[in-house]
């Protein structure tokens, strides 16, 4: 998605990431009604965030435009619900749900030759991150700034999450930066019924 959204196609779609969620452990159809000029029917990449009181109950994303945005958004929604890095998303989880949504630009290649010249490139707060080796790929949203706020701290751990050594620079790996638009749709939330 090239175009930015307007704030009311954002909650949009964090209110069908959760409407997804909700759907999904409540047994229900998930029913997504958009009118037909809806800038949310142009492909798009988007991550979508779960988290419990702050704690992380999943996230799952593209990273590159494959499918309609809302599309996107619901797959990505139901796939973070059972993240394999944590227990699956249950009903006792949604009243404390924060569901967040990302929504990705474009990521552009980081001519880079050195792990000095990527930290000197990344602006934090702003820069997601790609790394990839070709067999490896590893991501980090522009939000993980907030919890790693130092260049270094932040790519250090994106290394080690891609399974490099996170205290050099692999000279197989790219990089790629990436601006991401958030949207969130949050709790408290009604408690799902044995009715719901």
């Amino acid at each position: 998605m090239t175009a930015a959204l307007s704030l009311t196609d954002g909650r949009l779609l964090a209110r069908l990431a959760a409407g997804a969620v909700r759907a999904r452990l409540a047994g229900d159809r998930l029913v997504v009604r958009l009118p037909q000029d809806s800038a949310l029917h142009a492909d798009g990449a988007s991550f979508v965030t779960l988290e419990r009181a702050g704690t992380l109950r999943g996230c799952v994303g593209t990273l590159e435009p494959a499918r309609p945005l809302h599309r996107d958004v619901v797959r990505n929604a139901l796939r973070a619900m059972n993240d394999p890095r944590l227990p699956p998303v249950t009903g006792d989880d949604w009243p404390l749900l924060d569901v967040k949504v990302s929504v990705l630009g474009r990521p552009v290649r980081v001519p880079t030759r050195s792990r000095e010249e990527l930290l000197t490139a990344l602006v934090p707060g702003e820069h997601g991150l790609i790394l990839t080796d070709g067999r490896r790929r590893a991501t980090f949203l522009p939000s993980v700034w907030s919890k790693l706020p130092e260049p270094e701290l932040f790519l250090s751990a994106l290394l080690r999450k891609g399974g490099w050594p996170p205290d050099r620079w692999p000279p197989e790996v790219t990089a790629w930066c990436y601006g991401a638009t958030e949207f969130h749709d949050r709790p408290p939330r009604t408690p799902l019924g044995p009715d719901s």
